[in-house]
């Protein structure tokens, strides 16, 4: 079964392109099959915005509409396109600081009220110490250097922002128990021949990780987005495949595409990926009618039969 739980659009994300609308009519000229809406949660603080956002003279209120814009656009065309593919609705998490989680916490809990529009969440970090480490190189080396090695009694550097990365991800995943776990390795994005297992401090936060999220149920995604950065393998590298195989935690794919241009690219390149890694089976989110562990009305579910066999993947092996 092809499937996607995370993507942005041009109209809702400055650093993407092209309509919402536009990105559901690619998935289903591909013939996907289940497609996660997930834009950005708003940002709250003036200092957080980007460059092209500052530069459009965006502000953080004009952020928290756009994003009640987004899941009102969503919904639409989860209704109008019903017939023809299965869109869940969500959101992709900040942490910058902690007041990025309040804020959180205030929107899903008002959206319980308001009809459940949030059917799932991606849990993604982006910043370590505030500072965005997937911007560029030097705004991630400016991250990196920013860490404090005797704060957490880590070996270097490498370790104390490895670490940092972790924590702040453990938080997401103990306050909003994420649905689907967005690049669980994004720290790594610009030196993805780092070892993980060579830092012992952080990779034992990442196997705390791995246990809490597999432990309640989480999908963890293999996120294409990786091969256009440079990678040779998707999100997560093999060492934290690997790590969450041992601990039963399920998978699950998505495109990371930031316009219609973006939806499945390189998706013969994860089917490798995929077959190299003994993965078998995917798991997908569909709509429900009593709530998760989380008060959202959304479950994972396990495809029928092992993902290589489906038209989709075979077509995409026969064109590559």
């Amino acid at each position: 079964m092809p499937y996607s739980h995370h993507s942005h659009s041009g109209q809702f994300c400055k650093h993407a392109l092209g309509t919402l609308e536009e990105v559901v009519q690619e998935a289903i000229r591909q013939g996907f099959e289940v497609f996660g809406l997930t834009e950005h949660v708003p940002r709250h603080r003036q200092e957080d915005l980007y460059p092209e956002e500052l530069e459009a003279e965006v502000t953080p209120a004009a952020l928290v509409a756009q994003f009640e814009a987004f899941l009102v656009e969503a919904h639409r065309l989860k209704a109008a396109y019903a017939g023809k593919i299965n869109l869940v609705v969500g959101l992709e998490t900040e942490y910058i600081s902690p007041l990025d989680l309040d804020r959180l916490d205030v929107l899903l809990q008002a959206d319980r009220t308001n009809a459940g529009r949030i059917e799932f969440l991606v849990g993604s970090v982006h910043h370590v110490n505030g500072i965005p480490i997937d911007f560029d190189k030097p705004t991630f080396e400016k991250a990196l250097n920013s860490a404090g090695v005797d704060r957490i009694e880590a070996n270097d550097r490498t370790e104390a922002f490895l670490c940092a990365y972790f924590d702040a991800q453990y938080e997401i995943l103990r306050r909003f128990h994420p649905e689907v776990i967005g690049h669980i390795d994004l720290c790594r994005l610009y030196t993805p021949e780092l070892r993980l297992r060579d830092h012992p401090q952080a990779w034992t936060r990442l196997e705390r990780n791995v246990t809490y999220a597999a432990g309640y149920g989480a999908l963890f995604e293999l996120n294409a987005a990786a091969f256009r950065k440079g990678w040779s393998t998707a999100y997560p590298g093999r060492e934290v495949v690997e790590m969450i195989q041992r601990h039963g935690g399920r998978f699950t794919i998505s495109d990371d595409s930031h316009g219609p241009h973006a939806v499945g690219l390189n998706y013969h390149r994860l089917a490798q990926y995929m077959h190299d890694t003994g993965i078998r089976k995917l798991w997908y989110l569909q709509g429900v009618t009593s709530a998760n562990g989380a008060g959202r009305m959304v479950a994972a579910v396990e495809a029928d039969s092992e993902w290589s066999s489906h038209p989709y993947w075979q077509q995409l092996k026969t064109d590559g």
